[in-house]
């Protein structure tokens, strides 16, 4: 296999998949880079983690992002990389690349902002040196969103059937019950700021306010600086007359629009297991087509 080939089929690959593939290369980069290099792994990524004081920020502030990609030591990466391909894939069922990947950026983004104002504004943390790294943030957001959004999809946790809401609302608890005994305080923090992220995003797409529209666009707009743009040669172009009947794009007709409804609906009060492999289907490109 040859590099083409694998580069091919990282390029074809989901986005979840793709997500978990850059957190691995890079936990494998910053423990061979340090100890090729002879530094600790926290000194190594010093100028990615996040840190508390504004002053740092400000020098630093990629690491709002950059943090969310880091991790402290191997189980650290697995559960987290684990967590995100199952809900991650129950996300992909039923919206776009796109919208999966800002809800899991804005996650980390939220749960790092909830970590530096909890660090400044309680004396809890009063003379604490902390940095922040990992995905956790951003994963408990991908969660927590399709938690909300279909509840009551029902799915297997060893020999017992549960329902996601139930997941999402245990491991919020169980990152709340040891929050005061916690080593980890600054992360347990984080990951309810990605939490209520998700939480908040759900609910407000069922209302139909996507509060996420505004960073789709600007995923867009990156990613389109780093198109190669290629100059066509200039042809002249004789206006005809264009047909009347005829339009440039279809919109969804109401009827169209009401069968995504519905299944949304069944979705929303029965699990997405409750769909017919046909709504299943329907829904997929419904939402390719998004």
């Amino acid at each position: 296999m040859n590099a083409n080939t694998i580069l091919d089929q990282f390029k074809q690959a989901s986005i979840v998949l793709k997500i978990i593939v850059i957190n691995t290369l890079i936990f494998l980069a910053v423990y061979l880079g340090s100890f090729f290099f002879k530094l600790s792994p926290s000194s190594f990524v010093s100028w990615l983690v996040l840190p508390t004081p504004f002053v740092d920020i400000i020098l630093q502030p990629w690491s709002i992002i950059s943090y969310a990609f880091l991790h402290a030591g191997f189980w650290h990466l697995f559960w987290n990389m684990y967590l995100l391909h199952w809900f991650g894939t129950y996300v992909l069922n039923l919206f776009t690349a796109k919208r999966f990947l800002t809800i899991y950026l804005l996650g980390a983004i939220c749960g790092g902002l909830l970590y530096i104002l909890s660090y400044n504004l309680f004396p809890v943390f009063n003379n604490i040196n902390s940095n922040l790294m990992g995905a956790s943030a951003a994963v408990l957001a991908i969660v927590i969103f399709i938690a909300t959004y279909t509840p009551n999809t029902i799915v297997r946790v060893f020999m017992f059937k549960v329902k996601l809401w139930q997941i999402g609302l245990a491991m919020v608890l169980l990152d709340l019950f040891q929050l005061p005994s916690s080593g980890n305080a600054g992360g347990l923090i984080a990951h309810m700021g990605g939490a209520l992220f998700g939480y908040v995003y759900a609910k407000q797409l069922t209302k139909g306010n996507d509060i996420g529209i505004w960073f789709e666009s600007l995923i867009d707009s990156v990613i389109n600086l780093f198109k190669p743009r290629h100059k066509k040669p200039f042809k002249k172009v004789h206006r005809t007359k264009q047909a009347t009947g005829k339009q440039s794009k279809k919109k969804p007709s109401n009827e169209y629009q009401a069968k995504i409804d519905g299944i949304l609906d069944k979705i929303g009060k029965s699990g997405y297991d409750s769909l017919t492999k046909a709504e299943k289907d329907f829904l997929f490109k419904a939402g390719k087509n998004d």
